[in-house]
């Protein structure tokens, strides 16, 4: 459902509501690669072509949405923040789905599996991402209360918590990446040379999900600061 600010009432739907819609496709995406490499783990590749669809659905809704935002947002000294603002952050909203379906695209296409030895550790470093993009999409659902309020009092000071632990939580996906590249680089004499280089993309993408979610959090903070 599309939030409504009071300039919204007044001029049209608000921005905000889609620019919050679109935040929560691109979470989605994110939210199943985890499942994508649970289900690799497993060795069950029709569910991992499923989840793939499902990461491929969301991130062309999302994009879908991202056109709209930029051809509807009005063009107007009414909108609470100026419009290049908002268009930056959904510009940066869409590399979380992107992303995500980089990350499923790899895997299916070449039907990538890590290792044994590694397999807790990228679902682990998968679910840290997923976190960082859920706690990016929790501040971003905040955006029309911190327009109502003017960017001021308690609110602001909820949503300065909120990008705290954000960037916490990216913090804890660089930690595993280093841990899981470490491991990887331990048994990479013993896999094909080009497995392993694609096994560092993988690692790599998924440390960007986070990265692309912490400047979510990164674009909110100049908004609010303005």
């Amino acid at each position: 459902m599309a939030i409504l600010s009071p300039l919204g009432n007044l001029f049209g739907r608000s921005p905000i509501g889609p620019i919050q819609e679109h935040m929560a496709l691109a979470d989605t995406a994110a939210q199943l690669v985890p499942d994508l490499f649970r289900a690799t783990a497993a060795d069950d590749w029709d569910q991992a072509g499923q989840v793939h669809k499902e990461i491929v659905a969301a991130e062309a809704a999302a994009d879908k949405l991202k056109r709209s935002v930029r051809r509807h947002l009005p063009n107007s000294l009414f909108l609470p923040v100026p419009r290049s603002d908002l268009l930056t952050l959904v510009g940066i909203l869409d590399h979380v789905a992107n992303t995500s379906k980089d990350i499923a695209g790899l895997v299916i296409g070449r039907r990538i599996r890590f290792p044994e030895s590694l397999q807790d550790g990228i679902i682990e470093l998968a679910e840290a991402s997923a976190a960082t993009s859920r706690q990016a999409l929790k501040a971003i659902q905040e955006l029309d209360e911190l327009l109502a309020v003017g960017f001021t009092g308690r609110e602001v000071k909820n949503v300065e918590g909120m990008l705290k632990a954000l960037d916490k939580l990216e913090g804890v996906t660089d930690k595993l990446a280093i841990r899981l590249r470490a491991k990887l680089f331990k048994i990479e004499g013993d896999l094909p040379p080009v497995e392993a280089m694609f096994l560092y993309q993988i690692i790599t993408l998924n440390c960007k999900v986070a990265d692309d979610a912490e400047s979510v959090g990164d674009r909110l903070q100049i908004l609010m600061a303005k």
